[in-house]
């Protein structure tokens, strides 16, 4: 049975996305799917700067980490209400089928950072038969 839910402060102040919100870092939405020759991966990044970001493969895991740096005018006298997230953040993701790690690529465009994984094809080998 579900318990209510209390009302949350920070939820109060940080609007409907305080679940992204993790301690010091937030985690931005990923989607990842597959296509005939690769698995891709799409990561919605809006704001955040193709420098300010670190791609890695590590075995199965692939690990993304970066920081949003918030936008801020001068001319701000007092914030009503803050829900996009800023600061660093670090997704990491297993990847469960079998890809090529030296022929990954990513792109950053229009705030989604999409990260290609060319799937390693199957080893063919024709075995003679003896006789």
């Amino acid at each position: 049975m579900d318990r209510p839910r209390r009302q949350d402060p920070i939820a109060q102040l940080f609007g409907e996305f305080a679940e992204r919100l993790g301690g010091e870092a937030w985690q931005p939405a990923v989607d990842v799917y597959e296509t005939e020759k690769s698995l891709v991966v799409q990561v919605e990044l809006a704001g955040v700067r193709a420098e300010d970001l670190r791609i890695s493969v590590d075995g199965e895991r692939l690990r993304i980490r970066g920081v949003r740096t918030p936008a801020r005018d001068a001319e701000i006298e007092r914030l009503h209400r803050v829900e996009i997230a800023s600061g660093p953040f670090e997704r990491v993701l297993q990847i469960g089928a079998a890809f090529e790690r030296d022929a990954v690529s990513a792109s950053l465009e229009e705030g989604f950072l999409r990260i290609v994984l060319p799937k390693r094809l199957p080893a063919r080998r024709r075995i003679e038969v003896e006789g």
